[in-house]
């Protein structure tokens, strides 16, 4: 199984939307949002803080660069800049226009994805359906997980295949003229939902062996044991994570904590999506460093003491040295997870 990207239907307030040469992916679920200018190139990736009226939203999209719409059940908030809620308007989507799966805007009208229909509505006002008509999909344009589009063409994220994560790009969603595809730069893949399991590799959770102390004499032994463990964020070894991001959030985000908030994320997501279905909020996630416990213990004749500590990783690199420890009297590691589930 090939792990992907979380798709849309299951990643409220993340989305993406686009206006001629500036593309944005919207992490509502971390109160911000990337722009950039070209996502297979990497270009000119900013973070920016999502003004908490623009937080939430079911769907984001961008009509031109001074006008976005955040849609939340069967009303939009329209506004001039999505990190200072400027010149806000909210209103009502018309009943046409409700209950899309996807929302995006391109040649200067407003595109309504149904999927279960496998069609599209397209309107010049969502709140009064001007200019309404409804189009077929083209099978090639279906299987999109994020769609977002600008005034000469749409696009849409496809899911993993054999050449990884991509976006489509087509003139029409009807008729897929001009279609072409291009890999994700992975500095943005690192930004999307389950996109550190794609660069970095998929997530796990293990306990590992840190001691093991044995008697193998025929009598008692008493020891006072020093044991010495690593707990925490590897978070210097991470920031390569955000290291082609300029993040302009100011306090918002110190550096290294939007790492932190995206290593989290990943985390919680199911296998499928690269993750352990773990909640790890509670875990101590500043910069990781060596703890020393002194222990005293009795140990009968021919037995051992082994103790393991859980920790999760990405790919092959150990990221997060979890607190929890266990005494055992076998090298053998605890079939328990320590770790609270995610609701995810």
């Amino acid at each position: 199984m090939m792990a992907g990207i979380l798709p849309k239907s299951k990643a409220k307030g993340v989305d993406f939307c686009g206006v001629d040469d500036n593309y944005y992916i919207i992490r509502s679920d971390l109160a911000c949002f990337m722009y950039s200018t070209n996502f297979h190139r990497g270009y000119d990736l900013k973070i920016y803080s999502l003004h908490p009226s623009c937080q939430g939203g079911d769907h984001y999209l961008a009509f031109d660069n001074n006008t976005f719409y955040i849609i939340k059940g069967n009303t939009y908030r329209r506004v001039s800049d999505m990190s200072k809620d400027l010149d806000a308007v909210v209103d009502n989507l018309h009943p046409n226009c409700q209950g899309g799966d996807h929302y995006l805007s391109a040649y200067g009208y407003f595109y309504i994805i149904f999927k279960s229909r496998g069609v599209y509505h397209k309107t010049s006002n969502m709140n009064n359906d001007s200019h309404a008509v409804e189009y077929q999909l083209h099978p090639n344009c279906k299987d999109g997980l994020y769609y977002w589009g600008t005034k000469s063409y749409s696009y849409f994220l496809k899911p993993k295949d054999e050449w990884g994560i991509q976006y489509h790009k087509t003139d029409n969603l009807n008729k897929d003229t001009y279609a072409d595809t291009f890999s994700i730069h992975p500095d943005v893949l690192n930004f999307l939902p389950g996109g550190l399991g794609q660069t970095h590799g998929p997530a796990f959770g293990k306990w590992d062996l840190i001691k093991m102390i044995s008697n193998d004499s025929e009598i008692p032994v008493t020891w006072e044991k020093k044991i010495t463990r690593k707990v925490g964020f590897t978070k210097s070894k991470s920031s390569s994570i955000e290291h082609n991001w300029k993040v302009k959030i100011g306090t918002t985000y110190e550096s290294g904590a939007l790492t932190e908030a995206v290593a989290k994320y990943q985390f919680s997501l199911s296998a499928e999506y690269g993750g352990t279905s773990i909640n790890t909020e509670n875990e101590n996630w500043e910069e990781a460093t060596e703890v020393a416990e002194t222990m005293t213990l009795t140990l009968q004749p021919h037995t051992k003491m082994c103790t393991c500590q859980y920790k999760l990783g990405l790919g092959r690199k150990d990221v997060l040295f979890c607190r929890d420890m266990v005494f055992n009297d076998n090298p053998n590691p605890p079939s328990i997870i320590p770790l609270p589930p995610a609701n995810k």
